[in-house]
């Protein structure tokens, strides 16, 4: 028996220095609105960071929905290193 070919997901998050308490997820989805979600986010310039796993935990939450505490260390880790990349880019 063949694996089942993965499904691509996505899930884009917001944070807001001062405005909110954690950051939220502002999109989601998987197969092809999986691939419109990172489409999207390459056209407008936003860093893309593949992490599984977090993707998996992060895709079962609410739209506008804060992520739960025990992904604030991966999640931190991911938005250093995306102000690293704008700061390498001049954003």
């Amino acid at each position: 028996m063949g694996k089942k070919p993965k499904v691509k997901r996505a899930v884009a998050l917001r944070y807001k220095a001062g405005e909110d308490s954690a950051p939220k997820i502002t999109a989601k989805g998987k197969g092809t609105v999986a691939e419109k979600i990172i489409e999207l986010a390459r056209e407008a310039g936003v860093p893309i960071k593949e992490q599984a796993d977090l993707v998996e935990v992060l895709s079962k939450l609410d739209l506008n929905s804060e992520i739960p505490p025990e992904t604030y260390v991966v999640v931190a880790q991911i938005l250093a290193w995306v102000y690293e990349v704008n700061k390498k880019a001049g954003k």
